[in-house]
């Protein structure tokens, strides 16, 4: 009997180290495009010239970073996509949040219809829907005597952010929301309170974790988004930073130096590194903490609301 343990404990941990001998190899893989791009950027390149692109490095240098920031102007590309990034998440978690709220809280006719209604736009290819959006920018300029009204300018890719990206947030929001218990807004509405009171003051609290976990998804998609900014924008001026940096062809003869393209590279990755490391305690916190705190507060919110 003892014989037989043994035989399946170490069975079991032969089985385990191949497991973890394979993960390391998997993610040695999945990371080596990243830690080359990394090692490139320290390195100048006129060793790689010299000495060939496997060689090791006589030294490192933080020339490449400066070059990046002076020839490729990543802060200016980078206030762009802030501009662009800050209103069209802001607005995607508004009207996420406001209408699933509608949909899942209020007796309203055909729910389910109009929920897929909402979502039906994040479904589809952006190749799909980007000519009609392109003719309705052109058309509603054209009648207001500017076609380029919407067109190559921020306010043209904010929208399209919003419009694409708030059926998803509703539908994730509205799947949250099923989950809270419907005495808290049967509860506000026999007590009065209007649309929005009951939104901001029993609903949104209850939404903060779902709200946090959504705004780091669509700021990645929205920073990394290619398409949009591309086909929607023809200055240069208006690029965000991932347009920019992606016309490699472009920077390849303003700058032949590849460590100095591989240094904006890791630049532009930094700030959702960034973003990561600083919001993961965070968020992983509150979505523990969320639901066992969030139906006593806005019982209490509702409670101080009647009184």
């Amino acid at each position: 009997m003892e014989q037989s343990v043994t035989r399946r404990r170490t069975a079991q941990v032969r089985k385990d180290r191949v497991i973890s001998a394979a993960l390391v190899v998997f993610a040695f893989l999945w990371l080596l495009p990243i830690i080359w791009t990394l090692w490139s950027s320290f390195r100048p390149y006129s060793e790689v010239l010299d000495d060939g692109l496997f060689s090791l490095p006589d030294r490192f240098t933080l020339g490449n970073y400066r070059s990046a920031l002076e020839k490729m102007a990543v802060i200016r590309y980078f206030i762009n996509t802030l501009i662009i990034l800050i209103p069209s998440v802001f607005f995607v978690l508004f009207f996420g949040s406001l209408i699933a709220f509608s949909i899942s809280k209020y007796k309203i006719k055909y729910k389910k219809s109009l929920l897929l209604a909402f979502t039906a736009g994040s479904m589809l290819p952006a190749q799909f829907i980007y000519y009609p959006i392109f003719k309705m920018y052109i058309a509603f300029g054209g009648a207001l005597g500017d076609k380029t009204l919407l067109y190559d300018n921020y306010i043209g890719v904010i929208l399209v952010h919003i419009a694409v990206q708030t059926g998803f947030a509703t539908f994730v929001l509205h799947s949250h929301l099923e989950s809270i218990p419907k005495e808290l807004s049967e509860a506000a509405q026999v007590d009065g309170a209007s649309v929005l009171r009951h939104y901001f003051s029993i609903i949104l609290p209850m939404l903060k974790a779902p709200i946090a976990a959504l705004g780091i998804m669509m700021s990645v998609w929205i920073y990394n988004d290619f398409f949009w900014a591309w086909s929607l924008l023809k200055r240069d001026q208006f690029f965000p930073i991932t347009t920019s940096l992606t016309r490699v062809g472009a920077f390849a003869r303003i700058i032949p130096d590849q460590n100095v393209l591989a240094a904006g590279a890791i630049l532009v990755a930094m700030p959702l590194l960034i973003l990561y490391l600083t919001m993961k305690r965070h968020f992983t916190m509150s979505m523990m903490l969320t639901n066992a705190k969030a139906v006593p507060a806005a019982l209490n919110t509702l409670d101080k609301s009647t009184h």
